[in-house]
């Protein structure tokens, strides 16, 4: 019976821990995707230029995910020195600070030059568009993420995910119709229209990347803990921010970065403040995002992603005093549609299966 509790309460405490993990991976997520395009957007406000450069800062604060990796190390070696050392986490004894081996390494090299990938579309849409629009644009991600689900991961789709999806992409279709007539003075259409079609880039090429990460879960040949996670979102960011620095190099943007900044509105020391807190941010994101596949699923993560648009939509309207025309209402009226279907279809889901699995015990007995 002592046994048998202890097992209990220690599956219990293993519960109580996911559902930690996956909060706070949700409170990165939503903090990043928030906070990123508005960061970015404010840089090229105020006279910033370098697309690269804002691509480049989407995944290089990649050394700050080396601070929870080091806590997460600590902590089990403090764990195995409790229980008097002995073999697990490592063949000889001792506790390894990377647990990733070769194969999955490799996967998150290649998911990390996608990313770099989505980075630049992403950092060229943003610099085109307002934020409010970009948002709405990159919400379809969600009809992408959804479709990419169901072939690679059998992610099953009901009929109120399926509408989630249709409601979503009339309302990037809605914005579509009218895109050009919220573009910036200096601003020609073919720039405009090349930066709308960039971000759909984007969004289509992470509505493939999240559930790629899903897969790379399923397929890894070892067990996949939280510390890998970490250790498999630090790799992604830095094959990603290579990719954009080979792009830095090539369009000369380290050499110009001194001078933009004297050029800046605001003095440097606020230029160098903004491109620190986009870094910081944007791994917030990523983590987040990661987090998140790993405790939920990859289409948790895109409706969360997609569902803070109304919030990205406020803040771009209130601080930077964006317009907020006829056409962005009913785009952003659909969405919130498809949002609703989505998570009503969910509920409906989950309700169906409580009562199953309450009933299957009666049924047996009888």
């Amino acid at each position: 019976m002592h046994v048998h509790h202890n097992k209990e309460s220690s599956m219990m405490m293993s519960k109580t821990l996911k559902r930690s993990l996956l909060f706070l991976n949700i409170t990165l997520l939503i903090l990043g995707e928030a906070g990123g395009p508005l960061l970015m957007r404010l840089y090229y406000l105020h006279g910033g230029k370098r697309i690269w450069l804002s691509s480049w800062l989407e995944t290089s604060g990649w050394p700050a995910m080396l601070v929870p990796i080091l806590i997460s190390y600590l902590y089990r070696r403090r764990r195995r020195r409790r229980r008097g050392g002995g073999k697990g986490d490592g063949d000889d004894g001792h506790v390894k600070f990377f647990f990733m081996k070769s194969g999955l390494f490799a996967a998150c090299s290649f998911l990390g030059l996608l990313t770099g990938l989505v980075d630049y579309f992403y950092a060229y849409g943003i610099s085109r568009l307002p934020v409010s629009t970009s948002a709405l644009i990159y919400s379809t991600q969600i009809a992408f993420t959804s479709l990419f689900s169901f072939i690679l991961v059998k992610q099953k789709l009901t009929a109120y995910s399926i509408n989630s999806v249709v409601l979503l992409i009339i309302g990037a279709v809605v914005l579509g119709v009218h895109a050009g007539g919220d573009r910036r003075a200096n601003e020609t259409n073919n720039q405009y229209y090349l930066g709308f079609f960039m971000m759909v880039a984007a969004s289509l090429l992470y509505g493939f990347v999240l559930p790629l990460i899903e897969l790379t879960y399923k397929r890894a040949k070892q067990t996949i803990t939280y510390s890998l996670v970490m250790e498999m979102q630090m790799v992604m960011s830095i094959f990603a921010t290579a990719f954009c620095t080979v792009g830095m190099i090539l369009n000369n943007d380290f050499k110009v970065i001194p001078r933009e900044a004297r050029e800046f509105e605001f003095k440097e020391g606020i230029y160098f403040t903004i491109l620190a807190f986009n870094a910081i941010v944007w791994q917030c994101f990523f983590l987040g995002a990661v987090g998140v596949i790993f405790y939920g699923s990859s289409l948790l993560a895109g409706i969360i992603i997609a569902s803070l648009l109304p919030v990205t939509e406020l803040l771009a309207v209130v601080l930077y005093h964006e317009k907020f025309k006829v056409e962005k209402g009913i785009s952003l009226a659909l969405c919130l549609w498809g949002f609703t279907s989505y998570f009503y279809g969910e509920h409906k889901q989950s309700k169906k299966k409580t009562v199953e699995l309450r009933d299957e015990p009666s049924s047996g007995m009888i």
